[in-house]
């Protein structure tokens, strides 16, 4: 099975965005725990046109992040994975799983205190991370399970999206939503009238992005919706999504999603972080992205298949669906995003940062052995 050229700039970007967003973490956090410290802090806190540059990153480019996501999610729903039902049953089983699995675990450890709010936190995949890593096996890796894991981990980012507009939205305001909403009708009666110039899309987006905002709602959501707003056509080379979504690849790779690690992983190391991680909200994270995202993938995926819903792709086994779990135990981008809208105490934040970035690494790396010693031992032809 031959991969499309959009997909092979998707999953090229992604490994490499995967390599610099860890290069950049490691970055920022020897600059938090070193003597330039105030400084690295205070760069964020810099202010732009009256908010701190640290708002422009999270709420203004992880709008653009959010775009490409729609984009990437559009296509799939169009002419991709998940443009027939069958093929899509897999992965949207996989993603359902890894993503309540997680939240069940991480409300069993805080129900009924101020942190059960936390339940999205561990949920979501790092798209950048989990691929970067399933790259570093190289061309033993069949494609059906590239596709699999990026399948499901756009199914799984869909569902955090909802997730974030459902349940961590704050001081909600229906007359700006409504002209949110109106920005949107107007976006998708120009799709209707068939008109493809894009800045006439950017330029309401943009507006469509202050209102919701505005609204209470978290204004990345403005970048999905966007995306569906955007003429898709046939999805060529000349549509107005193939082209906007080629040309996003490199700058969310390459910049935006490294810019938020920067301003987002400076973690000034504290000296109760041992505690701090047998807390139950971290538990509650490190358990739900170690344990309950490697179960709940593979035993939805079962059951899914058990039931005659789906079928395993060619050169997918059990063994590697597991693997593969523990890939998408990889939180990181999604779940520190996450963590700064569920989270308001400063102490809290940087202990569920902590056990997000451990969680992470240490599900990455089993998942890459597991899959070091299943996968054949030779080159996959495409």
């Amino acid at each position: 099975m031959r991969l499309t050229q959009l997909y092979r700039e998707f999953f090229e970007s992604e490994k490499s965005g995967g390599i610099i967003l860890m290069a950049c973490t490691l970055l920022s956090l020897a600059l938090a725990n070193s003597a330039l410290a105030d400084q690295y802090f205070h760069l964020w806190h810099y202010d732009l046109g009256g908010r701190p540059l640290e708002f422009w990153i999270n709420d203004g480019l992880m709008a653009i992040f959010f775009l490409l996501i729609g984009l990437e999610i559009e296509r799939e729903v169009y002419i991709g994975e998940l443009s027939s039902l069958k093929n899509a049953m897999l992965p949207m089983a996989a993603a359902i799983g890894g993503a309540m699995v997680p939240a069940l675990i991480h409300f069993g450890f805080n129900h009924g205190t101020p942190l059960q709010n936390g339940f999205g936190i561990p949920m979501a995949t790092d798209i950048a991370f989990s691929l970067g890593i399933l790259s570093l096996l190289g061309s033993r890796v069949p494609n059906t399970l590239k596709i699999f894991l990026t399948a499901m981990a756009i199914m799984d980012d869909l569902l955090a999206i909802i997730i974030i507009a459902l349940f961590y939205s704050k001081g909600f305001s229906l007359g700006y939503f409504g002209l949110a909403m109106l920005s949107f009708a107007v976006l998708l009666v120009l799709n209707r009238l068939k008109v493809t110039t894009l800045w006439v899309y950017l330029a309401l987006g943009i507006v469509m992005w202050y209102f919701m905002l505005q609204s209470g709602i978290h204004a990345t959501i403005t970048g999905v919706l966007l995306a569906f707003a955007i003429p898709f056509g046939k999805g060529g080379k000349s549509s107005t999504s193939y082209k906007l979504q080629h040309n996003l690849h490199l700058p969310v790779a390459f910049f935006i999603l490294p810019l938020f690690a920067l301003a987002n992983t400076g973690i000034q190391i504290p000296t109760d972080w041992v505690e701090g991680l047998v807390s139950s909200n971290s538990l509650g994270i490190a358990s739900g992205l170690i344990l309950g995202k490697p179960l709940g993938i593979l035993c939805f995926s079962l059951l899914a298949v058990a039931l005659g819903i789906c079928t395993l792709p060619s050169g997918i086994r059990k063994r590697h669906l597991l693997g593969v779990g523990f890939l998408a135990g990889i939180g990181f981008t999604m779940s520190i995003f996450i963590t700064l809208l569920a989270i308001e105490d400063a102490a809290v934040i940087v202990h569920s940062k902590i056990a997000i970035l451990i969680a992470s690494l240490l599900g990455g790396g089993i998942g890459f052995l597991i899959l070091k010693f299943t996968l054949p031992k030779t080159k996959i032809k495409d």
